[in-house]
């Protein structure tokens, strides 16, 4: 029974833990003291639910129970009287302690209410002040709702460490005095493509883990897409989150086909597509269509999220590999390449060249990225180059490259498949 009841509460709390922390956040204006005090609340459930049983609203309980220790905690500070003036004097504290229905649904002004909560607590946990991987845990822990020990088995580190970045980020806030509040003007631009980043950072490492014995982390890839919509509901007329939640759910689309039977990578061209997730496929396209009708209201382009998500729409639409449309995604890189050039675009412009015109124009292309430094560690470089030596049967070349990529890859699963494709060209034989 205690058993049955514990799974309840930790699937209640995940779902409903980032509202909690963010509605007490907005009281105590401190986002590591309003996850202490929402976790004080969950140790009330964990004390309570057993022997008095579930609530009929457990998100509800798990609210007022927050909130009710705010203020006990304000109180006993003796500084109510400046947090209340701070927050807006005292008929703002009696409206945060009225509690949300999040069982029957809030009315508009509450879900309005909570939703900026939850934009403030996302803009909060992705501040600049904070390091990159400091944005990384801090969301995963305050918005994704895993726990110190899930995000530190994900990123391959000791719980301890782990432990210690999220301290240390909160610390960073309250120090900073960075505020609970959402950014204006032209700052919310640049502080939302911190967000957006800090999520796909999340769904890349998920999708192609860059080290340990394991290709894929579908955790982390799951948890991504769940901020993306997360934040295309909160930010339904930003045109770059659905472009984010467009690419993020058509690349996921292909994690069913991803691995073949022995748990070894399948590359994209060598998939077998009825296997791709259509639900995941007509979501993404849905979530692109609207990216796109938002841009041309504004009379704006693309932006590099959504352009990513037409790429990789091409794919999508393309029933087997010889289907694809590469002469178009090899335009879709070079509108890429104008509104967010990198080398990294630059080697997947070559990719599509080398697909559309031949193996010789795409090694043009990528040559000239031979003295990028940016690549200098990317094992994909070497990789590439590789495939595309093979296919103009300079297969000793090819092996090299190949054996070049294997030794940089951080991943086992990527290594293994680079010294598969080495062993391929010293046979003679080019993989297609």
């Amino acid at each position: 029974m205690h058993s049955a009841t514990h799974q309840t509460i930790a699937a209640v709390w995940r779902i409903e833990s980032p509202k909690i922390v963010a509605s007490v956040a907005r009281m105590v204006r401190d986002v590591g003291l309003a996850e202490d005090l929402a976790q004080d609340a969950l140790v009330a459930a964990l004390e309570h639910w057993p022997l008095e049983g579930i609530p009929d609203k457990p998100g509800a309980w798990l609210m007022t129970t927050a909130k009710h220790r705010a203020l006990d905690r304000l109180r006993r500070n003796k500084v109510l009287d400046e947090k209340l003036e701070q927050i807006g004097a005292d008929l703002e504290a009696q409206q945060a302690l009225v509690v949300p229905d999040f069982v029957d649904g809030l009315d508009a002004a509450r879900a309005d209410e909570v939703g900026d909560d939850l934009l403030r607590l996302i803009f909060t946990a992705c501040h600049p002040v904070l390091t990159t991987e400091a944005r990384v845990a801090l969301t995963l822990k305050l918005l994704g709702g895993l726990t110190t020990h899930e995000i530190a088995r994900a990123y391959l580190v000791p719980e301890a460490t782990m432990a210690q970045r999220i301290v240390r980020a909160k610390r960073t806030l309250t120090e900073a005095r960075v505020p609970f509040e959402l950014p204006r003007g032209s700052v919310l631009g640049e502080r939302l493509a911190s967000v957006l980043e800090v999520v796909y950072l999340i769904f890349n490492e998920g999708y192609t883990a860059t080290v340990g014995d394991d290709w894929m982390r579908p955790t982390l890839a799951d948890e991504a897409i769940r901020l993306g919509r997360m934040l295309a509901e909160l930010a339904p007329d930003a045109a770059e989150v659905h472009g984010l939640l467009a690419l993020m759910e058509l690349q996921a689309s292909r994690t069913p086909a991803r691995l073949d039977a022995q748990g070894r990578p399948v590359l994209l061209m060598a998939q077998d597509r009825s296997r791709w997730d259509a639900l995941l496929i007509r979501r993404g396209l849905a979530a692109l269509a609207r990216a796109d009708e938002l841009a041309r209201a504004l009379g704006q382009p693309l932006g590099p999220y959504a352009l990513q998500a037409a790429i990789a729409a091409c794919h999508a639409r393309a029933r087997t590999g010889e289907e694809t449309d590469w002469p178009r995604i090899a335009a879709q890189y070079e509108a890429l390449a104008q509104v967010a050039p990198s080398p990294v675009v630059e080697l997947n412009r070559a990719v599509a060249v080398g697909m559309a015109f031949g193996p010789a124009a795409g090694l043009e292309i990528l040559d000239a990225l031979a003295g990028e430094k940016a690549l200098k560690n990317y094992q994909w470089l070497p990789s590439v180059r590789g495939d595309l030596l093979a296919k103009l049967g300079r297969h000793d070349e090819a092996r090299q490259e190949f054996e070049r990529a294997a030794a940089l890859a951080g991943n086992a699963r990527e290594r293994e498949l680079l010294l598969a494709r080495a062993g391929e060209m010293a046979s003679g034989g080019a993989a297609g």
